[in-house]
């Protein structure tokens, strides 16, 4: 046999093993993609999808500007603190005051939201796969209101010390989000407290910021992570493992 008719059958020996080989790939894969899901395919899909989106979400909340900039989720005065809007004209300076106030609370959730991705990766872990095709099936923020009744509680106990480290961090002009508070509501009080307070009928406030910028900071999260959850329910897109293909193409029909 010539050398050119052996490459030549060497070639053919190559080119119909590498297409039995290739077949058999596709074969594979269209059984795996055709097999039933499985509770367990579900709750690693669930979970990807839920580490995607809140680590997602950490990342946008906690750049600058994050809350401050997002009129969805950026904090504002506590509803007890309203009277000092409605009356802050009476004191000089007061209007610039509480911008400033809302600007550092803002600043607080922004710098503590860093620290929420490994709360959530370790909430996430725990979920357990008994409503899992549950989830799948239901509304479209399921997977997210799950997990923020599962873990809303022990993510508030884990995530308030680091907001009040945050609030008690030094920031602009040397004072800390709660020292700028305390400034703006002891000015305030004193006007209210005031015989012309009281011919206003002004009413003092006392209001603590660490639990409400905590519940605050949460619900932005949550927030966002349901939007990263609809994203990859809606749109296939976004679908960026073959787990999340696997399992959300299940409710594209």
């Amino acid at each position: 046999m010539t050398m050119l008719k052996k490459s030549i059958l060497l070639l053919s020996v190559l080119y119909f093993t590498s297409c039995a080989e290739l077949q058999t790939m596709v074969n594979e894969y269209a059984t795996e993609q055709n097999a039933p899901l499985t509770s367990f395919d579900v709750s690693q899909g669930l979970k990807e999808a839920l580490q995607l989106g809140s680590k997602h979400a950490s990342q946008v909340l906690s750049i600058k500007d994050g809350f401050y900039k997002d009129e969805l989720v950026k904090i504002l005065l506590p509803p007890e603190a309203q009277t000092i809007s409605q009356n802050i004209k009476k004191i000089p300076g007061g209007e610039d005051m509480i911008d400033k106030v809302v600007l550092r609370l803002n600043r607080a959730a922004e710098d503590a939201v860093v620290e929420a991705a490994p709360i959530f990766a370790s909430a996430i872990t725990e979920m357990t796969i008994q409503d899992a095709f549950g989830i799948l099936k239901g509304d479209k923020n399921a997977a997210t209101q799950y997990l923020k009744a599962k873990s809303y509680s022990k993510l508030k106990d884990l995530f308030m010390p680091k907001i009040k480290a945050s609030l008690d961090k030094k920031l602009i002009a040397n004072l800390s989000t709660n020292e700028s508070w305390n400034l703006l509501t002891k000015s305030y009080n004193q006007v209210a407290s005031s015989f012309i307070g009281q011919l206003a009928d002004l009413e003092t406030v006392n209001s603590g910021l660490d639990e409400y910028v905590t519940d605050k900071a949460l619900d932005a999260l949550f927030i966002k992570v349901a939007e990263e959850e609809l994203k990859i329910r809606n749109d296939p897109a976004e679908r960026v493992s073959s787990i999340l293909k696997r399992v959300f193409s299940q409710q594209d029909d």
